[in-house]
Protein backbone atom coordinates (compact mmCIF):
# COMPACT_ATOMS: atom_id res chain seq x y z
CA UNK A 1 0.00 0.00 0.00
CA UNK A 2 1.18 3.38 -0.83
CA UNK A 3 0.60 6.23 1.49
CA UNK A 4 -0.91 9.64 0.35
CA UNK A 5 2.34 11.00 0.63
CA UNK A 6 4.01 8.38 -1.79
CA UNK A 7 1.39 8.85 -4.60
CA UNK A 8 2.59 11.02 -7.46
CA UNK A 9 0.37 12.80 -10.06
CA UNK A 10 1.18 11.00 -13.08
CA UNK A 11 1.47 7.63 -11.38
CA UNK A 12 0.06 4.53 -13.22
CA UNK A 13 -1.74 1.54 -11.69
CA UNK A 14 -2.67 -1.67 -14.07
CA UNK A 15 -5.06 -4.69 -13.79
CA UNK A 16 -7.21 -6.40 -16.20
CA UNK A 17 -10.58 -8.44 -15.35
CA UNK A 18 -13.72 -9.78 -17.00
CA UNK A 19 -17.06 -8.85 -16.50
CA UNK A 20 -19.29 -12.54 -16.17
CA UNK A 21 -22.68 -12.93 -17.36
CA UNK A 22 -24.04 -13.77 -14.18
CA UNK A 23 -21.98 -10.58 -13.14
CA UNK A 24 -23.66 -8.65 -15.45
CA UNK A 25 -27.01 -9.96 -14.61
CA UNK A 26 -26.62 -9.09 -10.62
CA UNK A 27 -25.84 -5.65 -11.56
CA UNK A 28 -28.77 -5.17 -13.95
CA UNK A 29 -30.81 -6.73 -10.81
CA UNK A 30 -29.20 -4.39 -8.45
CA UNK A 31 -29.46 -1.65 -10.21
CA UNK A 32 -33.13 -1.80 -12.01
CA UNK A 33 -32.32 -1.22 -15.40
CA UNK A 34 -34.83 -2.28 -17.74
CA UNK A 35 -33.64 -2.24 -21.30
CA UNK A 36 -34.56 -4.57 -23.98
CA UNK A 37 -30.86 -4.77 -24.80
CA UNK A 38 -30.32 -7.24 -21.61
CA UNK A 39 -34.10 -8.53 -22.52
CA UNK A 40 -32.84 -10.53 -25.43
CA UNK A 41 -32.83 -14.24 -24.29
CA UNK A 42 -31.11 -15.10 -27.96
CA UNK A 43 -27.97 -15.08 -26.81
CA UNK A 44 -27.98 -16.77 -23.44
CA UNK A 45 -23.89 -17.00 -23.57
CA UNK A 46 -23.03 -13.31 -24.26
CA UNK A 47 -24.22 -9.80 -23.83
CA UNK A 48 -23.41 -6.36 -23.93
CA UNK A 49 -22.14 -4.97 -20.72
CA UNK A 50 -23.99 -1.77 -19.10
CA UNK A 51 -21.46 1.24 -19.02
CA UNK A 52 -22.18 1.79 -15.62
CA UNK A 53 -21.40 -1.65 -14.17
CA UNK A 54 -18.09 -1.46 -16.36
CA UNK A 55 -17.01 2.03 -14.18
CA UNK A 56 -18.53 0.10 -11.00
CA UNK A 57 -15.75 -2.63 -12.16
CA UNK A 58 -13.57 -0.63 -13.10
CA UNK A 59 -13.63 1.19 -9.45
CA UNK A 60 -13.92 -1.99 -7.64
CA UNK A 61 -10.64 -3.08 -9.13
CA UNK A 62 -9.03 0.30 -8.46
CA UNK A 63 -9.44 -0.09 -4.48
CA UNK A 64 -7.97 -3.76 -4.85
CA UNK A 65 -4.87 -2.66 -6.37
CA UNK A 66 -2.21 -3.39 -4.26
CA UNK A 67 -0.64 0.48 -4.32
CA UNK A 68 -4.37 1.17 -2.79
CA UNK A 69 -5.69 -1.46 -0.96
CA UNK A 70 -5.29 -0.58 3.25
CA UNK A 71 -5.70 3.27 2.26
CA UNK A 72 -9.37 4.40 3.29
CA UNK A 73 -10.50 6.18 0.28
CA UNK A 74 -14.30 7.31 0.14
CA UNK A 75 -15.56 8.05 -3.02
CA UNK A 76 -16.20 11.89 -3.48
CA UNK A 77 -17.70 12.18 -6.94
CA UNK A 78 -17.05 12.61 -10.49
CA UNK A 79 -16.36 16.20 -11.58
CA UNK A 80 -15.49 15.36 -15.22
CA UNK A 81 -12.71 17.12 -16.75
CA UNK A 82 -12.90 21.16 -17.93
CA UNK A 83 -10.51 20.27 -20.82
CA UNK A 84 -13.60 18.06 -21.84
CA UNK A 85 -16.35 20.21 -20.88
CA UNK A 86 -16.67 18.46 -17.67
CA UNK A 87 -17.49 15.61 -19.20
CA UNK A 88 -17.08 12.61 -16.91
CA UNK A 89 -17.02 9.56 -19.41
CA UNK A 90 -17.18 8.19 -22.81
CA UNK A 91 -17.87 4.51 -23.98
CA UNK A 92 -16.11 4.48 -27.28
CA UNK A 93 -16.99 0.63 -27.90
CA UNK A 94 -19.14 -2.07 -26.86
CA UNK A 95 -17.66 -5.09 -24.27
CA UNK A 96 -19.22 -8.46 -24.09
CA UNK A 97 -19.74 -10.55 -21.13
CA UNK A 98 -16.56 -12.77 -20.62
CA UNK A 99 -14.23 -10.40 -22.99
CA UNK A 100 -11.21 -9.18 -21.15
CA UNK A 101 -10.77 -5.64 -20.27
CA UNK A 102 -7.19 -4.35 -19.68
CA UNK A 103 -7.81 -1.17 -17.00
CA UNK A 104 -4.75 1.68 -16.43
CA UNK A 105 -5.71 4.13 -13.83
CA UNK A 106 -3.67 7.48 -13.79
CA UNK A 107 -3.44 9.72 -10.91
CA UNK A 108 -4.27 12.57 -12.91
CA UNK A 109 -4.53 15.19 -10.06
CA UNK A 110 -3.72 15.29 -5.95
CA UNK A 111 -4.46 18.17 -3.43
CA UNK A 112 -4.78 18.49 0.45
CA UNK A 113 -8.29 18.96 1.78
CA UNK A 114 -7.58 19.25 5.34
CA UNK A 115 -5.36 18.10 7.90
CA UNK A 116 -6.32 14.26 7.61
CA UNK A 117 -7.81 13.97 3.95
CA UNK A 118 -6.06 14.42 0.83
CA UNK A 119 -8.00 14.38 -2.78
CA UNK A 120 -7.23 12.67 -5.95
CA UNK A 121 -8.37 12.24 -9.24
CA UNK A 122 -8.25 9.11 -11.27
CA UNK A 123 -8.55 9.02 -14.80
CA UNK A 124 -9.55 5.54 -15.92
CA UNK A 125 -8.79 3.70 -19.12
CA UNK A 126 -10.35 0.77 -20.35
CA UNK A 127 -9.81 -1.51 -23.36
CA UNK A 128 -9.64 -5.09 -25.27
CA UNK A 129 -7.50 -7.48 -25.19
CA UNK A 130 -6.62 -6.05 -28.96
CA UNK A 131 -6.12 -2.86 -27.44
CA UNK A 132 -9.82 -1.26 -28.55
CA UNK A 133 -10.30 2.00 -26.04
CA UNK A 134 -13.51 0.72 -24.72
CA UNK A 135 -14.21 3.75 -22.33
CA UNK A 136 -12.40 6.76 -20.66
CA UNK A 137 -13.40 8.31 -17.30
CA UNK A 138 -11.49 11.67 -15.95
CA UNK A 139 -11.24 12.75 -13.08
CA UNK A 140 -13.35 10.14 -10.38
CA UNK A 141 -12.62 11.71 -7.37
CA UNK A 142 -11.21 10.23 -4.26
CA UNK A 143 -10.95 11.59 -0.51
CA UNK A 144 -7.78 8.97 1.25
CA UNK A 145 -6.79 9.82 4.80
CA UNK A 146 -3.45 10.90 4.89
CA UNK A 147 -2.04 9.16 7.82
CA UNK A 148 -3.73 5.51 8.38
Amino acid sequence: MKRFSELKVGDEFFSETKIPLSDLEDYLRFSGIKNVLYEDKKDTERKIVSGRAILAKMEGEFTRLKDMYGNLLIFYGMDGDPSWKDRHARFLKHLYTDESLKMKFTISEKSDLNDDYGLLAIDFEGSKENGDLVVVSKRNLYQIKKNL
